[in-house]
């Protein structure tokens, strides 16, 4: 008796390879006008007049106390990244931090381009250098704890001003009052990553904004929020790509070290270091788990 093996029935249209180009050829078009589109708009950004900044910033750097223009860095031109971070918060967003992930690699571009980039955020210098050492990025990134910076460009907000209609004005429209959200809600879930409550993680907000230094005066040219922000998201910019897309059900992304066994977590190699146990980092190591796989696999090939 010959048994017969179902063919899967596909979930999306199937096509012939001369169908699927006719039909990319199409979509290329589409791309193209696209990319000359964005390419207009970018334009565009650069021809906004620029606003002179007279108010005097201190914001506190690794280098110490720092001016505005001290970010350039003795470049003309500055990125700054309104990096969700708030004085109560435990933890970055991890929104934010998955958006910041890309930065190490492309900060050294930048700089050899004239540009600087820098992140800011509202919470104490030291809670930024230590989840800045947990991640394991480079990118310089300064506190405005002690600063007006944050609230000035739209990336930070009062209680009172959440609790007023129309006291907050974020991505340049104005909000009703702050309504609670259960614990399912995304902001929530969001606050739970960062260890806080929904209504303090959102009066942190994402931005960029530009600036450029001329003549020894600082202008502030571009600032974008929200989804302004998509372009600059790394992840989504791939998965746009990919065949099911975003293809999301509820929030999925994580800090990048949670997505580790909690037992190789960086906390939990810090407490093996320091333990009396016969695990040093060595164990932890990726080529050492490797071959302990390896090892473990050969016992039971045995």
């Amino acid at each position: 008796m010959t048994t017969q093996t179902a063919t899967p029935t596909p979930t999306h249209a199937i096509g012939t390879r001369d169908e699927w180009l006719a039909a990319r050829l199409a979509l290329l078009d589409e791309e193209k006008e696209l990319t000359r589109r964005s390419d207009e708009l970018a334009r565009r950004r650069q021809e906004l007049p620029w606003v002179r900044i007279d108010k005097e910033y201190r914001l506190t750097t690794d280098e110490g106390s720092a001016s505005l223009a001290d970010l350039f860095r003795g470049r003309s031109q500055l990125l700054v990244y309104h990096f969700m971070f708030g004085p109560d918060y435990a933890a970055g967003c991890s929104s934010c931090s998955s958006i910041a992930d890309g930065f190490n690699g492309i900060a050294i571009h930048l700089a050899n381009h004239d540009v600087m980039l820098t992140a800011v955020s509202s919470a104490p210098l030291p809670k930024l250098q230590a989840f800045k050492q947990r991640m394991g990025w480079t990118f310089p990134w300064a506190s405005a704890y002690e600063s007006d910076f944050q609230r000035d460009f739209s990336a930070h907000f009062t209680e009172q001003q959440q609790q007023r209609d129309g006291g907050i004005e974020y991505n340049y429209r104005r909000e009703g009052r702050w309504k609670a959200v259960g614990s399912d809600h995304p902001v929530a879930q969001f606050a739970a990553t960062s260890g806080t409550d929904a209504a303090t993680y959102i009066r942190e907000r994402p931005g960029v904004s530009a600036f450029i230094l001329e003549d020894g005066v600082v202008y502030h040219t571009y600032s974008t929020y929200a989804r302004g922000l998509d372009a600059m998201w790394g992840m989504y910019q791939w998965l746009d790509r990919a065949p099911l897309g975003r293809n999301e059900k509820g929030i999925w992304w994580k800090h990048h070290d949670r997505y580790l066994p909690a037992e190789l977590r960086p906390e939990a190699r810090s407490a093996a270091g320091r333990s009396n146990h016969n695990v040093g980092h060595a164990e932890l190591r990726p080529e050492v788990r490797s071959a302990a796989g390896r090892s473990n696999l050969s016992e039971r090939q045995r």
